[in-house]
């Protein structure tokens, strides 16, 4: 189903439970949203991890819960970082459901809605201020990804190779 298909019935959704212009509005669609895919990645991961070690824990006698706190979880900490990050990215470069379900209410809009309405749609409005609050907007984006990268780059390619 397209993203943007799902956007009107949210906001019938959401503006019958009385939560249009709020932070909910953006939190549970986002939610609803990422978690699949955060399924379909972590899953992914656990598949490709080797099953000897899930084997060599359960004869030393390691619950499987135990397994996977102890020696899966510490694992997955690459995919769980790029997971983190691009879910990051993903919600702070919202801008469709952010303009339909919180038009109103500048306190709770995401930072491209903000910059659209900052922007203006008149074509004199000042190009160099316009080109600075992009930047200031793209910043964080930018920052987490210079910070994250090696770990990002790590969680990616964990569990590409099969053996």
């Amino acid at each position: 189903m397209p993203y943007e298909a799902t956007v009107i019935p949210l906001y019938y959704q959401l503006r019958s439970w009385h939560l249009t212009n709020t932070y909910w509005a953006l939190i549970l669609p986002q939610i609803g949203l990422s978690l699949p895919f955060a399924v379909f990645w972590m899953r992914t991961f656990f598949v490709s991890t080797p099953p000897a070690l899930r084997e060599a824990a359960a004869v030393d006698g390691a619950s499987r819960f135990r397994t996977l706190r102890s020696i899966l979880l510490p694992m997955a900490a690459p995919a769980i970082g790029t997971l983190a990050t691009l879910l990051f990215l993903f919600a702070w470069n919202e801008f469709l459901l952010a303009l339909v379900l919180v038009p109103d209410d500048r306190s709770v809009q995401t930072a491209p809605l903000a910059l659209s309405f900052f922007a203006g749609n008149r074509r004199n409005s000042n190009p160099g201020v316009t080109a600075a609050a992009a930047v200031i907007v793209a910043l964080p984006v930018l920052i987490s990804y210079i910070a994250l990268q090696r770990r990002m780059i790590s969680g990616m390619l964990a569990g590409a190779v099969k053996e």
